[in-house]
């Protein structure tokens, strides 16, 4: 098995409350996980840890091989992140925004404007590259952010409650653009959310309550015979 993504006994303190508590899980490539988990559960303090937002001597983190303690640098040059709020510049078009994003990673000339277009293709989005962000709806906006993660060809793509705010139709089309990005490219996703919708029976679901992993397995698999929702609202004690 090639290893997307490996966590391994997380801890992570803010002053004497515990945010995550041990927490351990392995993305094998091209996996889709679900880390699901009702709001405070910390999922935010586990991407920050993914990303050096912040950083914690206990436990250890692999991306594509690359271990984020010992080499930052080569670990994070393999991932991609959508975080939960926006980040477009919004008087800047589509095809800007990504060239810019595009320089930051010293890509320039025919290689950035290719890899631009291949990403805009991978999410739907070449015939809007010309107009502003600002002229795009919320769903339109979210598929020019994941764009702009792809540019650099990351093996590992992080989203953080990537579809908050958009209504049920661009969720769903959102949702299946990214699950159709790991069966066809090989991209490993972890795609933090507390919406069951927002998961399929064959993901890897990796449940998260209060810092502590609860569940980890396929979600059909873990639902067994009863509802996503009923599951994980009985393993959590969430409020519906």
């Amino acid at each position: 098995m090639t290893v997307g993504l490996q966590v391994d006994n997380l801890r992570y303190r803010y002053g004497a409350k515990e945010a995550l508590k041990g927490v351990s899980f392995t993305l094998e490539a091209g996996a889709f996980g679900a880390l699901l988990g009702p709001n405070g559960a910390g999922k935010s303090t586990l991407y920050g840890l993914l990303t050096r937002l912040f950083t914690t001597s206990e436990g250890r983190i692999e991306i594509a091989g690359h271990d984020l303690k010992a080499q930052p640098r080569a670990a994070l040059a393999r991932m991609g992140v959508v975080f939960q709020n926006q980040t477009l510049d919004l008087d800047l078009s589509v095809r800007q925004n990504l060239s810019y994003f595009a320089s930051l990673h010293g890509l320039s000339g025919r290689d950035a404007a290719t890899r631009i277009d291949a990403a805009l293709d991978r999410l739907n989005m070449r015939e809007r590259a010309g107009e502003k962000a600002r002229a795009l709806n919320g769903g339109h906006r979210r598929r020019t952010e994941i764009a702009r993660a792809l540019i650099h060809q990351p093996d590992v793509l992080l989203l953080d409650e990537p579809t908050v705010g958009l209504d049920a139709a661009a969720r769903r089309s959102i949702t299946d653009h990214v699950h159709q990005l790991c069966a066809e490219d090989g991209l490993t996703v972890l795609w933090a959310t507390h919406l069951t919708d927002e998961v399929h029976d064959p993901d890897r679901l990796i449940v998260i309550h209060q810092g502590e992993k609860l569940a980890d397995g396929h979600a059909g698999d873990l639902r067994g015979g009863a509802d996503l929702s009923d599951y994980f609202l009985s393993l959590t004690g969430a409020q519906a």
